[in-house]
Parts: structure tokens; C-alpha cells; sequence
């Protein structure tokens, strides 16, 4: 799972609408627990309306169909503009997906939560502003970031929760991930990162998942952050090419 770029441009807009979140949280988020053990996240008021079974705190790869299953997983929206177009074409080709959610993204646009839960897909929190140096920063303030996104995700759904949590750029810890683990979202990697955010070109997006493809299941892809008809356009190609290649699309299991 290779870690990706900062990728701050567009997230700085996110995090901006995110600071106020941050400071509120930030008094209620704080915990001394050590790195990789599972935290009381009874002192967080995300942590009291919905209660979950907890899960193994290993970042998970595996597809729930077995050696021939493919996981698409969807990250950074919903975007008004992309996720109905990305929808539209999983609609298509019948396949469900894992959207790894940013929290101030599904709290904008909760009827597009909505449509993708309705749609059969999964939710995964992929933290409040998508900070990728998540890593770096205290447990107060990891616990702000997964929880707090936690609870908008789930309140923009209806009440449906994220199963998964996916760690911006991949910068898990052991504290992060025990304490998604605790709320019964399995830490989620990927083993194929098709590179879309790039905009390369459609033709590289294909090419590269198709030849990263024998790294693993889980399949890395895009739905906001900027202009995604590359994006929209790889998957129109790739989904029925991945059913000609004898896969079944899955999700990661738990």
C-alpha cells in the first residue's frame, strides 16, 4: 500500500471548513491511551449514540468473494458533481463499491450519502479534512478526525455506519487504528492505487490497474478533488473488463 502525496490544494478548502470542528472537538478528543491499545471512547460525545461491535485492527486487503473478488473502494466525496456519475456507472455494470467517505464532504451533501447507501454500497470514514500527515499529530487529535468524521458520515446517512476507516494517504497508527477497530470500522488499505487523482489520461488509469492488478484485490479510485471524468470513464472500461477476467466484485472483508 503505497502512501500517497499531500495532496493539499484541494483540501485546504476542506480543512478550512473543518477548523471549526477541530477547535470544538478538540477539548472532548483528548485520551492517553499507548499507541495500539484500544482506547474508552465512552469520553467522546461521538462515541455515545451508536454502539459497535469491534473488529480485528489490521488494515485489511482481503475481498468477502474470495481469490477471484475485486474490492472498488471510492475515496474523498461525496461530490455533487461526480458521485451520481460514478454511481451511474456501477449501477450499470451491477457492482458494488466501498465509498470512503471525507466528514465535512458528507455532511455538505447528505442526500448523495443517502444515494449511495440506498445503492447497496459501504461506507468507509476517511477522516474530517483529509490530512495525510494524520500520522504526525497527536491522539486527541486522531480521535477528532475518525470520530468526528464518524458521526457526520453517520448522521448524513440516516444512521446507517461507516464499517470501514480508511486513513488519509495511508498514515495509519496502531492508535488509530485501534481505536477505528473499537468502533467497529476495520482500518482499510488498498493494494492497487490506479493514480486517477494524477488526471494522467484515461488510457494510464486503465493501464495502470490492469497491471497492478496481480498486487491484490482492492482497487483505489476517486470521486472529488477536482475533475474525475477520467475517472468515470477508467471504470466505464474497467468494470466489464474485470468481469472478462473470471472477477466478482466484493467488498473487504471484516
Amino acid at each position: 500500500m503505497a502512501r500517497h502525496g499531500s495532496r493539499r490544494g484541494w483540501y485546504g478548502k476542506v480543512a478550512g471548513a473543518a477548523l471549526g470542528v477541530t477547535l470544538l472537538a478538540a477539548g472532548a478528543s483528548v485520551w492517553t491511551a499507548q499507541a495500539g491499545a484500544v482506547p474508552d471512547t465512552s469520553r467522546h460525545p461521538a462515541a455515545k449514540p451508536a454502539k459497535a461491535e469491534p473488529v480485528a485492527v489490521t488494515i485489511v486487503h482481503a475481498s468477502d468473494k474470495g481469490p477471484r473478488g475485486v474490492n472498488i473502494t471510492i475515496d474523498d466525496g461525496p461530490d455533487p458533481a461526480w458521485t451520481p456519475q460514478v454511481l451511474d456507472v456501477l449501477r450499470e455494470y451491477g457492482v458494488k463499491a466501498t465509498f470512503c467517505m471525507v466528514g465535512t464532504q458528507a455532511q455538505a451533501h447528505p442526500d448523495l450519502v443517502r444515494k449511495v447507501v440506498a445503492a447497496g454500497h459501504r461506507l468507509c470514514d476517511h477522516s474530517v479534512s483529509h490530512d495525510t500527515t494524520m500520522d504526525k499529530k497527536s491522539e486527541a487529535y486522531q480521535s477528532q478526525q475518525i470520530l468526528d468524521a464518524e458521526r457526520m458520515i453517520t448522521k448524513a446517512s440516516g444512521g446507517v455506519r461507516p464499517m470501514y476507516y480508511r486513513a488519509p494517504g495511508g498514515a495509519f497508527t496502531p492508535y488509530s487504528r485501534g481505536l477505528a477497530a473499537s468502533r467497529g470500522m476495520r482500518p482499510l488499505g488498498w493494494n492497487v492505487d490506479s493514480k486517477d487523482f494524477e488526471r494522467p489520461g484515461t488510457d494510464t488509469v486503465v493501464a495502470t490497474v490492469e497491471r497492478e492488478l496481480p498486487n491484490g484485490p482492492t482497487i483505489l479510485f476517486h470521486d472529488a478533488g477536482g475533475d474525475r471524468s477520467e475517472t468515470v470513464a477508467a471504470l466505464r472500461r474497467l468494470l466489464p473488463w474485470l468481469k472478462e477476467q473470471g472477477h466478482t466484485f466484493g467488498f473487504p472483508v471484516r
